[in-house]
């Protein structure tokens, strides 16, 4: 970074009054944006995820930490405060934090900050220049909005789950939820994405405003095409395995000793995926020629394909359809990604320091600024780390 440009969101101050997944993941991105991210942690228990192992961190002999594997995935780069929001004490020292935050994150269920005079409404006329975000599970309003809304629920609910899985009638159908709590993490990223652009537009106006997030209503603006599967046909789509809804062959394939991804993206691939396989008639039959008669005659044509593709193994069928420009890829464990050349190349693994651990791993953020690279220059804080600092740097006395 050079001396003269700063980090995009240097002189940004945060109070993260959020747990669990989506507000920290919202906040960390803040402050891997250069934002100094105050996270408020309960006295003695801290955020919830911090008890989410094993595994946990280990420190130089290889004991235990108190911080979990998940809670380091999404607390890098911030500072933590313990102060107790449940006394009139907790609440005022947060409080007066808040009034000079440009942003306050929170994931309390709808008006639960009220009764300690932390909602927007108790803070705004006070502080017009205040961004609040709120993340809920249903949103502000609705007969859903005071329930609480929790990932694998809203998978379920949002319509996910209906598009996961095995398709019917097939060994192992039914519905299934993603490997990673994904509605959280993308309403963390809508939620940071938000709260950026309300900066933007604060430096026109001088105002602030509120921005309220729910869980549901961002997972199913992520289901992107399949929504509009839906939307322009009036077919609900459904599971369709490994297979893709509206491109064909566009799949998972079994080979000789073991499995690939292959995805024709369109009509000049599919031929020359025809010659690659060895069977050139198939990308000038009038039943295949095109995506849309592939996706009709899908059930004709597959089973085809998988006989041919148990012939010849793995990495022989990837390095010929590399050759000729097929989309193609391994299906890889987590180990074996980290172990990638490419991934090697960019870097994914990154390490911050630790005062326990001597050294943790973290992923590194994929936002890649030319002039203002992320900095991982703090570890994911243990609890209270920094409350005396704080506390300090705002004139609250520490009793």
């Amino acid at each position: 970074m050079t001396l003269s440009r700063r980090a995009p969101l240097d002189g940004v101050r945060v109070l993260d009054l959020s747990r669990v997944l989506a507000g920290p993941f919202c906040a960390q991105n803040l402050a891997d944006m250069g934002a100094d991210v105050i996270k408020v942690e309960r006295p003695g228990t801290g955020d919830d995820t911090r008890a989410w192992g094993p595994p946990y961190l280990r420190d130089a002999q290889g004991n235990d930490t108190t911080e979990s594997a998940y809670y380091l995935s999404t607390n890098r780069n911030k500072r933590s405060i313990a102060i107790d929001l449940s006394t009139p004490e907790g609440a005022a020292a947060v409080k007066k934090i808040a009034s000079q935050c440009d942003v306050v994150i929170e994931n309390f269920k709808v008006g639960g900050l009220k009764q300690y005079g932390l909602d927007y409404e108790s803070l705004k006329a006070e502080m017009p220049g205040l961004i609040y975000c709120s993340i809920t599970g249903f949103g502000q309003n609705g007969p859903f909005a005071q329930r609480p809304g929790y990932d694998f629920m809203v998978q379920g609910m949002g319509g996910l789950m209906s598009i996961t899985g095995e398709r019917d009638g097939m060994p192992g159908a039914g519905p299934q939820k993603a490997g990673v709590a994904v509605t959280d993490v993308i309403t963390g990223l809508y939620a940071a994405l938000a709260i950026t652009g309300a900066i933007h537009e604060r430096a026109r106006s001088g105002l602030g405003q509120f921005i309220d997030l729910a869980l549901l209503d961002c997972h199913i603006a992520m289901l992107a095409n399949q929504n509009l599967n839906y939307m322009t046909s009036g077919v609900a789509p459904t599971r369709a395995g490994n297979a893709h809804q509206n491109v064909v062959p566009y799949q998972v394939f079994e080979a000789k000793d073991g499995y690939l991804i292959v995805a024709v993206g369109n009509d000049s691939q599919f031929r020359a995926y025809s010659q690659v396989i060895g069977k050139p008639e198939l990308g000038t039959d009038p039943k295949f020629q095109t995506n849309s008669v592939r996706i009709v005659n899908r059930d004709e044509l597959i089973p085809m394909l998988e006989d041919i593709m148990l012939k010849r193994t793995r990495d022989e069928w990837i390095s010929a359809l590399e050759k000729v420009g097929v989309p193609c890829g391994p299906i890889q464990t987590i180990d074996q990604v980290f172990d990638h050349p490419q991934v090697k190349a960019r870097q994914i693994w990154r390490e911050v320091p630790h005062p326990v651990a001597g050294m943790s791993p973290t992923t590194a953020n994929p936002i890649n600024y030319s002039d203002t690279p992320i900095q991982y220059t703090r570890h994911a804080p243990r609890l209270g780390e920094h409350t005396e600092e704080i506390l300090r740097e705002f004139g609250i006395k520490a009793d």
